[in-house]
């Protein structure tokens, strides 16, 4: 009778094994933040997925460098970087950073607008007060291969842990959660595939032209120089204030419309969705 559990203990043993999650896969990916030349928005956009954040870095992702917000100096090796910021081209350690990153990545993630396209940066040219050698700065598809595109200024929240969780699914899923994060993330690796510029003039044809405006205006709201307004509920642009950053481009949730997603909407929203829930087993 000495060596007997008591029902009470059974109980709790039972109880602590049935709240245990059930993880879609087991290994974690390592991810890591690399800041060029940018404001740190989009680190704060990354920060302000709460527990979201914290659930991906419990459950599914080590974060292995971020000058921010780990102790680490020198760029390892890394499953997803993400990149933030522009690259100052007079700064020799940011270009070889750049390039260390792409050596050292499998994935790699051009984070907001100023990675992707320039943004506000392609206005620097000099005459700052404290670094006025720092004149010419270039989004990071012109000096490296990037892989996908997490567009805005700075990217919702949502948009990158969602591409966190896919990005890791891709990885280390099944063939089935591969399939999926694959959909979810080909329209954003099409982004990256198309290039580092774009004007108003590709929202004209690729968008408004086709019939695909819904007027909701995200363009306007994206454009760092105001050169887009909202006329009668459609867009207008001034091509004399036009700096060809793209953000407009990759702001418009029409722009890289894509039949490969649409189908799949409610499987992807569903995996992310288990993914991110806690303390609870699957059945």
């Amino acid at each position: 009778m000495g060596g007997e559990a008591k029902p009470a203990q059974v109980a709790m043993e039972k109880k602590a094994e049935a709240t245990k999650e059930k993880k879609p896969v087991t290994n974690k990916i390592k991810i890591g933040h690399v800041h060029m030349s940018g404001c740190t928005g989009c680190l704060v956009s990354l920060a302000d997925n709460n527990l979201g954040l914290i659930k991906i870095l419990d459950d599914y992702a080590d974060l292995v460098y971020c000058l921010t917000l780990a102790d680490v100096r020198h760029i390892p090796e890394m499953d997803v970087a993400l990149v933030e910021g522009s690259v100052c081209l007079q700064d020799h350690e940011s270009v070889e950073d750049i390039k260390e990153t792409r050596e050292k990545s499998k994935i790699v993630v051009a984070l907001g607008s100023c990675a992707c396209y320039g943004n506000i940066t392609r206005f620097s040219r000099g005459g700052q007060h404290n670094q006025p050698q720092h004149e010419s700065f270039l989004p990071i598809g012109d000096l490296i291969d990037v892989d996908v595109y997490i567009p805005g200024c700075p990217p919702s929240p949502e948009l990158i842990r969602n591409v966190a969780v896919m990005a890791y699914l891709l990885l280390e899923g099944n063939e089935e959660q591969k399939a999926l994060a694959g959909k979810y993330l080909k329209p954003l690796m099409d982004l990256a595939k198309r290039g580092t510029s774009g004007c108003f003039c590709d929202l004209m044809y690729d968008v408004i032209n086709q019939g695909l405006c819904m007027g909701c205006g995200t363009c306007a709201a994206s454009c760092p120089v105001h050169a887009i307004t909202l006329e009668f509920g459609k867009p207008q642009g001034e091509r004399d204030l036009c700096i060809k950053c793209g953000s407009c481009y990759g702001a418009c949730p029409r722009s890289f419309f894509n039949l490969d997603v649409i189908p799949e909407f409610e499987n992807i929203s569903e995996i992310i969705a288990k993914a991110l829930k806690d303390g609870e087993s699957d059945d």
